[in-house]
């Protein structure tokens, strides 16, 4: 099966690094560990960038790839809430409201190649073909057309290493993560060959996974994984050569103006878990029927305030939730009250948030008013978590690595804005290839 045609002029191509802060990018490069980076960047221009709140991957590659932030695409998290209810869901693509680079392209008969993108399970149609990334569950699904799926088996193509194990096994995580990085070259080999495609999408979800639980070793040169998460680093830059190569190699003209890179979210070193539903009890915002609770829906009548994750907070207001008991007057005042609250929490002398945002400052669209009321935007280092099974405010776990928003990277040849947001970029990308002006 080949989907070769006409060549259709211009094209675009993007590579996302998922979780890459710009200044790990710009050490690495100035180090010597990504050197092709290093020769490629004179070409554009890198810029660092903000995402969308809260700062994970299913709400920040959902916003890149729409252009849009959550109150007009609609996911807001990993989880959210069932209607009506208190009990957990599990948004996915089928639940995105707003349409996708490829989506628009399409329409415009335009083909695409999309390999990992996080936030597209289970895949569905688009003209080209699509390679869903993590939280996949299974490659059967993940694949658009159905007919993808041997070629990418004889690959041994794995959507993502084992998350659970990788967490203490780093013998396992360093293993797989070279063999899912080569799996995914295989599939950009093949499918830049077989498609006649338009605009071409590969993510990198390694990097992500080695800084949720090798952080020190990138910074510590004697920490005993020190060598193998560089020569990773150094893996993952030659696969951003040869990729740039071989686009410059079939692009009439200035290929840089058509090739992006870009991550995310950005990251950081772990310094101490902070559990906002433990904080919320302890102020009594929060109450539970059971002393050591399993979920939400067990949260006792006269809760004001609860948590998701990460760090999404919500006022338990009437007419909104079943046992909403804070009035449409009283919601202002309680949310002035939890960000003071929350903006004067400390660990060790050090404050925890850096400051709290409201919806209104967050959201945009008609579906705004479905998110949470305020968003916490955590100071470096401490990891905003939501479950309701941890009564201690501070812990930790096996994870060393956690998430920025606001030092997230992006660099192109083409006219991105200064200062940009994630959701700049999709205009860039649509105007570029199909030459309309965006708007």
């Amino acid at each position: 099966m080949r989907w070769l045609g006409r060549k259709r002029k211009p094209r675009f191509c993007v590579l996302g690094l998922d979780g890459v802060p710009i200044g790990l990018l710009r050490r690495l490069v100035e180090d010597g560990t990504m050197p092709r980076l290093g020769a490629l960047l004179p070409q554009g221009r890198l810029q660092q960038m903000r995402t969308t709140l809260p700062e994970i991957s299913a709400v920040s590659w959902s916003s890149f790839m729409t252009g849009a932030d959550p109150g007009t695409h609609g996911i807001f998290g990993f989880v959210d809430l069932k209607p009506n209810s208190y009990a957990i869901r599990f948004p996915s693509y089928a639940d995105l409201q707003a349409p996708t680079i490829w989506d628009r392209l399409g329409q415009r008969g335009r083909r695409s190649v999309v390999v990992n993108q996080p936030a597209t399970y289970p895949a569905r149609r688009i003209e080209g073909a699509l390679i869903s990334g993590f939280v996949a569950i299974e490659l059967r699904k993940a694949v658009w057309p159905p007919q993808l799926l041997s070629r990418l088996q004889s690959m041994r193509y794995q959507i993502d290493v084992d998350t659970m194990r990788a967490r203490e096994d780093h013998d396992l995580l360093l293993h797989e993560l070279q063999t899912t990085l080569q799996a995914r070259e295989q599939a950009v080999e093949w499918l830049w060959q077989e498609v006649d495609w338009d605009y071409f999408e590969l993510v990198v979800t390694g990097t992500d996974r080695l800084h949720h639980y090798l952080w020190p070793a990138l910074e510590d040169t004697s920490h005993p994984r020190h060598r193998a998460v560089r020569d990773y680093y150094r893996q993952v830059d030659g696969l951003v050569g040869r990729v740039y190569d071989r686009f410059a190699g079939s692009y009439e003209g200035a290929p840089a103006e058509c090739f992006m890179l870009l991550s995310d979210h950005g990251a950081t070193e772990t310094v101490t878990e902070v559990y906002v539903n433990a904080w919320l009890r302890q102020q009594d915002f929060l109450r539970f029927e059971a002393d050591e609770p399993e979920s939400l829906e067990q949260m006792s009548a006269g809760s004001r305030a609860f948590a998701l994750e990460p760090a999404r907070l919500y006022v338990n207001q009437r007419r909104r939730f079943p046992q909403g008991c804070v009035s449409e007057d009283e919601v202002e005042g309680l949310k002035r009250e939890l960000a003071e609250g929350l903006e004067a929490l400390e660990f060790e002398g050090r404050k925890v948030v850096a400051r709290v945002v409201d919806r209104s400052e967050a959201y945009s669209g008609p579906l705004a008013k479905q998110g949470p009321d305020l968003l916490l935007v955590p100071e470096r280092g401490f990891d905003l978590k939501a479950s309701v099974r941890q009564p201690r405010l501070f812990a930790r776990t096996a994870l060393t690595g956690t998430h920025t928003w606001d030092d997230a990277f992006c660099w192109s040849g083409a006219a991105v804005k200064q200062d940009p947001c994630i959701t700049d970029l999709a205009p860039v990308i649509l105007g570029a290839v199909t030459g309309e002006v965006p708007g």
